[in-house]
């Protein structure tokens, strides 16, 4: 199976795909393709819940409610405080602070944990190498060493000798600031770094006194599928950063946490690269409410969707299988006298259940979240069943 690859994936032209382009943006650009409102959409593009403008007011307007929203300024104080007390408990760690992108997290966190140091191992596949427009290089002097070309991750004895053969390679040392580490992948269809391999990795580092930033956008869905708990996994690491748009709800946004002097020294630096917001509260009030329940709610999703997977790869030529050494991204397979567009379009129009579009093989990437929950398993397999014919 191919890894995502986001920039053609969004050069895919046809109606069918408008559902799939959606998940770039939690508030809707394309609303009128949504339908009828009072219909929750199942969809199985994105890893969490989209909401239409109306929806996403509506939601404040009940979260406000019950919880009253204090405003921020320059993300300092309101709810803004709120979230980011409750990211450095989740996470275990000392500190945390509201970022207005994960790019400008992972940047300045891998920036300010390596110090004068200008080498950065990080995997081949990850966002900070593949996807932040050469910022380290270009913008914070800092030079990525990439390492496991086309694989989720690297092993510990990788990374020790890549370091080691580093005195023999080159001819001035300018030192080895920090390891970075995505989790999951997404340009390996979500691939888990095992927390055995981070714990050997996380070993070595401080052994060489090599500091750990771990790029958790995806943190929770990590947890849900590998079993292990936030806090095992931040517990290897100094700085960690978790998205807050991708499956929490919010417009935009991340959270980075990790030791007090690390993020003390992050607004001023958030300011001198343009990213000081005047105001941040309908992002964070959003991210705050949906983290309650968002572990449960990942664990019901997983369970349900493996009742649902069983019982569709009952129905002859259809396939649905998992990606080895993944987490919410399953590969299911049409049969070849299916049109993958008609399949599409008669899944959407008539049943509100949004898929991406198939691939040349008629194979269709579903990304498990929880809007699985919002019909019961009978409603989705007869979708499934129906769209078929």
């Amino acid at each position: 199976m191919d890894s995502i690859n986001r920039r053609s994936f969004l050069k895919t032209s046809g109606i069918v795909m408008l559902p799939a382009l959606i998940p770039f943006n939690s508030v809707l650009a394309n609303e009128k393709f949504l339908g009828d409102p009072s219909t929750p959409l199942v969809n199985f593009y994105s890893d969490g819940v989209t909401f239409r403008t109306s929806e996403y007011i509506n939601e404040l307007q009940k979260i406000n409610v019950s919880h009253p929203i204090k405003r921020d300024q320059y993300a300092s104080g309101g709810v803004v405080e709120e979230l980011e007390k409750k990211f450095a408990e989740l996470t275990g760690k000392e500190s945390a602070i509201f970022m207005p992108s994960g790019t400008m997290a992972n940047q300045l966190a891998i920036s300010v944990l390596s110090e004068e140091k200008t080498k950065i191992f990080v995997q081949d596949t990850s966002h900070v190498y593949r996807d932040e427009a050469d910022a380290a290089q270009s913008v914070f002097n800092k030079r990525l060493m990439p390492l496991a070309k086309n694989k989720t991750h690297f092993t510990a004895a990788e990374l020790q000798r890549a370091i080691e053969n580093l005195q023999e390679e080159e001819v001035f040392e300018s030192g080895v600031g920090a390891v970075s580490i995505e989790n999951p992948v997404r340009r390996t269809n979500g691939g888990i770094v095992p927390i055995d391999e981070i714990k050997k990795i996380s070993a070595y580092c401080k052994s060489k006194n090599i500091k750990m930033h771990l790029d958790g956008a995806r943190l929770f869905i990590a947890a849900a599928w590998s079993g292990v708990a936030i806090k095992d996994y931040t517990a290897n690491f100094d700085t960690v950063y978790i998205s807050l748009y991708k499956y929490l709800g919010a417009g935009a946004g991340a959270v980075l946490c990790g030791p007090k002097v690390i993020i003390d020294k992050m607004p001023h630096l958030i300011k001198i690269h343009g990213g000081n917001m005047a105001e941040n509260w309908f992002n964070a009030a959003m991210a705050l409410h949906k983290l309650n329940g968002v572990d449960t709610r990942f664990a019901d999703a997983k369970k349900r969707s493996g009742e649902v997977f069983v019982e569709l790869n009952k129905i002859k030529g259809l396939q649905i299988t998992e990606i080895s050494g993944g987490s919410n991204i399953y590969t299911l397979q049409l049969p070849k006298e299916v049109s993958g567009e008609n399949f599409c379009k008669k899944l959407y129009e008539s049943f509100k259940i949004a898929v991406n579009y198939p691939n040349e093989k008629n194979q269709i990437d579903l990304l498990v979240n929880e809007t699985l929950l919002y019909q019961n398993t009978e409603y989705i397999i007869d979708a499934f069943k129906k769209s078929l014919i």
